[in-house]
């Protein structure tokens, strides 16, 4: 029994030459930011070596095609204000895409606690919406298990739960 994925013929990828990959990862950086650990892995994914690929991300860092500060302070601010993510998920998120932990404290401690905490109260009262009984310690439980689910902090969370009752 074929499937239509075995009648494809198979065509071997030629690996990319060092300098075409950094030519192509240039152009993908000129259209988004990625982090120096993301354009990494794509790297070695074409087809270069892990040293060569570390030498095209230094030169690319060199000529701010890669700036970690820079894609880490954009990705946070818009999977904060947008995504509606908690600073947790955040940093787990750019600690997967291999950003340094210095970058990553440095850019959560520059967020507006105000604004984080609006966009925690706004979470806690979408949440409440579908909620049938928000008041109750069965309702408060789901509250807080819902925002901490999508990285904020419990004690950030319970307090905002708390001030929400008064």
């Amino acid at each position: 029994a074929r499937t239509a994925l075995h009648l494809a013929p198979m065509r071997a990828k030629r690996p990319l030459s060092p300098d075409a990959a950094q030519v192509r990862a240039e152009e993908l950086c000129a259209r988004a930011d990625y982090s120096s650990g993301e354009i990494r892995e794509r790297l070695i994914r074409w087809g270069i070596y892990p040293d060569e690929a570390d030498r095209i991300v230094e030169r690319m860092i060199d000529s701010r095609f890669i700036d970690d500060e820079r894609f880490a302070r954009a990705f946070a601010r818009d999977k904060i204000e947008y995504s509606r993510w908690g600073k947790r998920k955040v940093a787990l998120s750019l600690y997967q895409k291999r950003v340094d932990r210095d970058i990553i404290n440095d850019v959560l401690d520059e967020i507006d606690e105000e604004k984080y905490e609006a966009v925690l109260a706004a979470v806690l009262a979408t949440k409440r919406r579908s909620i049938e009984e928000p008041d109750t310690y069965e309702g408060r439980t789901k509250l807080f298990r819902h925002a901490v689910s999508r990285g904020f902090e419990p004690d950030l969370v319970a307090k905002i739960i708390r001030s929400s009752r008064q």
